[in-house]
């Protein structure tokens, strides 16, 4: 909405951040204890235990009716976080402008009762039907031993989050009509996961795209990266024409692949030009993973270690990098894959292939502190927060972290921190020598000051496409590429995560004038899921 416009906050109490989703934390069912008799005249038990079905059905009717009437504090006072609920609930009528509520229940489901919300949106004499489907859930108040609806933003609406706001006007951006390098329009409808990108776009160059607000009810959401999501409009604008550099192709494909896989991200940029050709995410949080994902990208960072190694004349690609069956540094032990035999005459190209863990911590004694984060930051532009890809990106992290992490930074665990994007542009920057900064729209859209690099030498690069090539040929990778054409080459990866049982599969690749990168969220090995995905937006070619 535009500035000046009421908008309610959307709060939760309890909110922890992980990978860009926010987990409400609820009402904890308590005992009391006591004697087991209590006085005539003491205050009344509290009760206890999960609430009954009686209860769980008294106390949602009870909310959806106060709702229905738009008594906000009688709804709020039957939940378990009252003033957060009424704030909502108030800009629900007051803010969104939404009447004639009518609620429907369904079958409850134990403690959770899923309903459909039918209400009218009207704003300067528009309006429009709004329908939707959400759940809550009952719950014991920790104190008063009440039945109590266990508040959450989405109760009110399935995409409300932490911080966002839910408000009816004119919209804070003119529609956008957002179209790939060849005209091509991408719709949300088309590219579901475009979704928060296209909303993101429109937020950043709405104003300057030419086209004229519209009158809608709309999420805003509270992070930077996000714009507004359109519910209902109400009366449209003008839509603004922004070009973007994707690939409709290699986005299509895009979206296809990361859908086998759940909470798995994927881009593609063109190397020769640092344009981003695709990126998609599957994810429940709708978090753009593939651009502000932050993740230790396990052994695809052995292609900057091993850059490391040649550019500081520590050894080459046909130089020794012995594959012991452990490696020790500061007293802690690394160890390879299950099942990989010790190899002591490996060269790095040997070890490179294999993914032999060892190997690189071996040559941590060699590596100053700061190598690897000197190679991230002048040679492959990481690190220096000072991308500006067109919308909101992480830049990807590699300290200078003493100790242990020295030889974990290696291989890709420790301390180092990357996303789906930052790893494409590893491999672009791999294949051709030069950083170039990605891009989602044209430099030429806003002159916007993009990040530089010195890059890498012939000789490394000559020796990095080697060892990717034997890699995709060969080695760890050869298994999803076999079925690619051209140049080619790729880097597997799984990162082990504290609390996870099935570490996260990493795989970076290219073929010919594109490469990607994907990440999965507990795909296991590399080649076992973002493997297939990385391969399904190659064979697009772009």
């Amino acid at each position: 909405m535009r500035k000046g416009a009421k908008a309610a906050v959307i709060g939760s109490v309890f909110a922890v951040m992980v990978g860009g989703a926010g987990y409400g934390a609820y009402n904890v069912v308590t005992s009391i204890s006591g004697d087991g008799g209590g006085r005539a005249d003491g205050p009344a038990p509290v009760e206890t235990g999960p609430p009954s079905g009686t209860e769980i059905k008294e106390t949602s009717r009870a909310f959806f009716a106060a709702w229905e009437k738009g008594d906000a504090a009688d709804a709020a006072a039957r939940t378990n976080y009252a003033s957060n609920a009424e704030q909502l609930l108030t800009g629900y009528r007051d803010d969104a402008h939404l009447t004639h509520v009518r609620i429907t229940p369904g079958t409850p489901s134990g403690a959770t009762v899923p309903f459909s919300v039918k209400a009218e949106v009207s704003y300067d004499g528009k309006s429009k039907p709004f329908s939707y489907d959400s759940e809550l859930t009952v719950v014991r108040g920790e104190t008063t031993g009440k039945a109590l609806v266990a508040w959450k933003p989405s109760v009110l609406h399935p995409e409300l989050k932490d911080g966002d706001t839910l408000v009816t006007g004119e919209s804070s951006s003119p529609a956008i009509e957002a179209v790939d390098r060849n005209n091509v329009v991408l719709t949300k409808a088309k590219y579901p996961s475009l979704g928060p990108i296209l909303d993101a776009l429109r937020e950043k160059y709405g104003d300057t795209a030419g086209g004229s607000p519209g009158i809608e009810l709309a999420i805003r959401h509270g992070g930077e990266e996000n714009g507004d999501t359109t519910l209902v409009t109400l009366a449209k604008g003008r839509a603004g024409k922004v070009r973007t550099t994707l690939s409709a192709s290699a986005q299509a494909a895009a979206e296809k692949a990361v859908t086998g896989y759940a909470e798995s991200s994927v881009v593609a940029v063109k190397p020769s030009t640092g344009e981003v050709l695709a990126v998609a995410n599957h994810r429940q949080d709708g978090f753009n993973a593939a651009f502000l994902g932050k993740l230790a990208p396990g052994s695809t960072m052995k292609i900057i270690s091993a850059a490391t190694l040649i550019d500081n004349g520590i050894t080459t690609a046909n130089g020794p990098a012995p594959c012991t069956d452990t490696g020790v540094w500061q007293s802690q032990t690394f160890h390879n894959l299950t099942g990989m035999k010790p190899q002591e005459n490996a060269t790095l190209s040997d070890s490179f292939a294999r993914s032999c863990n060892t190997a690189f911590v071996n040559y941590a004694d060699e590596v100053k502190v700061d190598s690897l984060t000197n190679e991230a930051q002048q040679r492959f532009g990481l690190g220096q927060d000072n991308w500006k890809t067109g919308i909101a990106s992480f830049d990807g992290s590699v300290p200078a972290s003493g100790g242990p992490d020295t030889a974990a930074n290696m291989i890709g665990q420790g301390q180092v921190q990357m996303s789906p994007l930052n790893m494409a542009s590893v491999t672009a920057t791999a294949m051709t020598g030069v950083f170039r900064q990605p891009v989602i729209v044209p430099r030429s859209l806003d002159d916007r000051e993009l990040a530089t690099a010195k890059g890498l030498s012939s000789s490394t690069v000559a020796q990095l496409r080697s060892m990717m090539n034997r890699t995709a040929v060969s080695g760890t990778a050869a298994g999803v590429m076999s079925t690619l054409g051209g140049s080619i080459g790729a880097k597997t990866g799984s990162a082990e995560v504290d609390g996870q049982a099935v570490s996260n599969s990493w795989f970076t690749g290219y073929r010919n004038d594109i490469a990607a990168a994907a990440m999965t969220q507990e795909g296991g090995h590399g080649g076992d899921a973002a493997g297939p995905i990385v391969a399904a937006v190659l064979r697009t070619g772009g």
